[in-house]
């Protein structure tokens, strides 16, 4: 009992330091808890070496390796086929246009319609096609305000214009 009082601050800092790496893997990005699960990771390794000296360090270093690669591994599996994976935790679900995800509505009615470029495109701009006033892109080339233009291509939110030719 005395040596765990002894060194309640190693053992403090490595259990919650792998607890907070687990959880960071279930958080979008590297965040505040990974970065100070390895900090206290560190910490606990830090103390030992200096309490107890460079081979206790090293095999607490190593201890630690092996008890978070279980700890990681067990919460993968869990999220893949355990408890965990029939939590709200989990996404279940696509976000694929076959089942159901749309981003943006598609504006496919104005594919082929003349319009007139209501400010300058470079190549982003507006456009007034039929009436309503559109975010347009033009395909890299600059066209001059009060334009005739015309919708080549419908792409999700984006709709790519042209100049509309004289001779037509």
């Amino acid at each position: 009992m005395e040596f765990v009082l002894e060194n309640l601050a190693i053992i403090i800092c490595a259990v919650i330091g792998i607890g907070l790496l687990v959880v960071e893997m279930f958080l979008p990005g590297f965040g505040i808890p990974g970065i100070s699960g390895l900090a206290l990771l560190v910490a606990s390794v830090y103390f030992t070496w200096t309490r107890h000296g460079m081979t206790a360090g090293l095999g607490v270093a190593a201890v630690e390796l092996v008890i978070a690669g279980v700890s990681v591994a067990l919460s993968l599996r869990s999220a893949s086929k355990g408890k965990l994976s029939r939590s709200p935790l989990i996404l279940k679900g696509g976000q694929t246009r076959n089942e159901g995800f749309i981003a943006a509505e598609e504006a496919v009615d104005f594919l082929g319609k003349t319009g007139e470029a209501y400010t300058v495109l470079r190549p982003a701009g507006i456009a007034e096609i039929e009436g309503e006033r559109l975010n347009v892109v033009s395909a890299g080339e600059f066209i001059p305000k009060g334009a005739r233009i015309v919708v080549k291509e419908v792409e999700g939110a984006r709709i790519l214009v042209e100049t509309v030719s004289e001779d037509v």
